[in-house]
């Protein structure tokens, strides 16, 4: 095909409305395919972070609305295997008011073990001692941080809706993570004193720190083993897979983004299947001049299929383009049920979607392409559309 690529080169800039249209019909296919792979690599095929294999989950087997009682602390402390445990109590509230553009994650946590238990999350010393010393004290994430244009020492007050308090807070640390950044924790000691005394002995969930990611398997079988016959059972894993739970949320959505794909492929199909069939239609006599002229009949299959290709490729190496924008605006948006600030297009994504381009320019022109070789050169002459 290479050897045709100027006469094919020229037949695609022939018509060059309906070429343009047709790479931006693929190159917005794609752009919402890059999307999509991306998203479905980023959930179900990134293996985490170093530090999430050593953290563990553990909630109520019910669900994550059930509490768990405050001494299942102690007890999976001595489970063999268990560095440390943290109350790590989500607290919800209202900010301001209930408008989405103020939601972000507000958890009540032990300050001493906050940093422990997320190593990644750096935060001067004289912020992490003024936090760790002052019942009232919170600290943020420096992207929360900076879409509030909240200072050291500014007053943030939490109305509760699941709790029935409001928590008047001060912040005293900004910290800076790769990822998880834009959370809000204050002292569990703070919010257990504020709260009814009924609902003192309860949380919602522990962070578990391993030793070793080795013995990950074995502390989350003997947690759950632990409290098998008790009225709160629990249910433990790893970070990752609690995080993957909160899409279950939003239904099945491996199933979603795969049949997405499925349908935009199959659009990408039939509008680049037409394009070329209507091409070839317009220039049956000039593949019989062609033959005259000694083109053989794999000559004439590689122009309509380079030309095919060639269309495809440029929409998908646009299309690829608009996706790592896609995925850019995505990594500003507030998180919720998932993380996506490391969200991009990777290099495997890149090299799927050019090849998805090139069958799609193959698979779409192969019918009108074989049809105008073995097109015999008299019908070619006398064809008038």
């Amino acid at each position: 095909m290479v050897n045709h690529l100027p006469l094919a080169v020229k037949n695609g800039l022939r018509n060059r409305r309906r070429s343009l249209l047709t790479i931006l019909s693929i190159a917005a296919s794609l752009s919402l395919l890059g999307v999509l792979m991306a998203m479905y690599q980023a959930f179900y095929l990134s293996p985490g972070t170093e530090d999430q294999a050593f953290r563990l989950i553990t909630r109520n087997r019910i669900s994550l609305a059930t509490p768990l009682p405050v001494s299942y602390r102690d007890q999976i402390k001595q489970v063999p295997g268990v560095r440390e445990v943290m109350i790590f109590q989500w607290f919800g509230g209202v900010y301001k008011d209930t408008n989405f553009e103020n939601f972000f994650a507000r958890f009540a946590v032990e300050a001493d073990k906050e940093f422990l238990m997320y190593p990644t999350y750096r935060i001067p010393d004289e912020q992490k001692r003024a936090f760790q010393n002052e019942r009232t004290a919170c600290v943020a994430g420096r992207p929360l941080a900076d879409r509030y244009g909240w200072k050291l020492g500014d007053r943030i007050t939490l109305m509760g809706d699941i709790y029935p308090v409001d928590l008047e807070l001060t912040l005293r640390g900004i910290y800076d993570a790769p990822r998880d950044n834009e959370n809000l924790f204050f002292h569990y000691l703070y919010l257990r004193e504020a709260i009814p005394a009924s609902m003192r002995d309860y949380v919602g969930t522990f962070i578990i720190l391993a030793k070793d990611r080795d013995v990950v398997p074995r502390i989350a079988a003997a947690v759950d083993k632990m409290f098998v016959n008790s009225p709160a059972q629990t249910k433990t894993e790893t970070e990752r897979a609690f995080e993957m739970s909160f899409l279950s949320y939003l239904g099945n959505v491996k199933v979603f983004l795969l049949a997405v794909c499925g349908a935009v492929t199959f659009t990408l199909l039939l509008v680049t299947g037409n394009t070329m069939a209507m091409s070839v239609r317009e220039r049956v006599r000039e593949v019989g001049i062609l033959k005259t002229l000694g083109f053989t009949p794999g000559g004439i299959l590689g122009i309509v299929l380079t030309e095919s290709v060639l269309l495809s490729v440029i929409g998908a190496f646009l299309g690829l383009g608009v996706s790592e924008g896609l995925c850019a605006f995505l990594r500003r948006s507030p998180t919720t049920f998932a993380d996506l600030k490391m969200l991009h297009v990777p290099y495997s994504v890149i090299a799927l979607s050019l090849l998805l381009a090139v069958f799609i320019g193959l698979a779409s022109a192969a019918i009108p392409a074989w049809s105008a070789s073995k097109r015999p050169i008299i019908d070619c002459l006398r064809f008038n559309d």
